[in-house]
């Protein structure tokens, strides 16, 4: 009896902990929102430059700044950043799941303190994130091809003020 109590307990506190808004470890004087590991948001490098930059490697420990294009919907595990000059995304990830991001920040500017790296995204991942994302069935079904992205893992990331 007792194991089936905690495996309800346990089972409740996940699903309530997946369902929690992303909040902030702090919030500074300019409004911006910090999230992870504390980082500042001085020097970092412009997305399109850390494009150039993986042409000619694999991976780069690094600082960026640029554009969240998508956030999952689910509960904001996984976001895109999409070049204004070239229009190539990366994939960027939290470090151990150890932070999630606001829903709804497409649009808005972050800078991110991690790992970049280039990976092969298997279908059933590809479709994942798609299903993440809130496309629809159709579009799901279409991606048929693993794909080359640029990823990226994040220790920290700062969520800009709105301007």
């Amino acid at each position: 009896m007792t194991k089936y109590i905690f495996l309800f307990v346990a089972g409740m506190l996940s699903f309530v902990a997946c369902k929690q808004a992303a909040v902030p470890t702090e919030v500074d004087t300019d409004n911006n929102q910090y999230f992870g590991a504390k980082i500042t948001p001085d020097s970092p490098m412009a997305f399109h430059d850390l494009v150039n930059k993986m042409g000619s490697v694999d991976s780069l420990k690094t600082k960026v700044t640029g554009r969240v294009e998508s956030v999952c919907q689910m509960k904001g595990c996984w976001m895109n950043i999409v070049s204004d000059k070239t229009g190539e995304e990366m994939f960027v990830k939290f470090q151990d799941y150890g932070f999630f991001m606001p829903l709804d920040i497409s649009g808005r500017q972050v800078v991110m303190e991690g790992m970049a790296f280039r990976e092969v995204t298997p279908v059933d991942e590809l479709q994942h994130y798609a299903e993440d994302e809130g496309k629809s069935a159709e579009e799901i079904a279409k991606i048929t091809e693993p794909a080359e992205e640029l990823k990226f893992m994040a220790t920290g990331v700062v969520l800009l003020a709105e301007k």
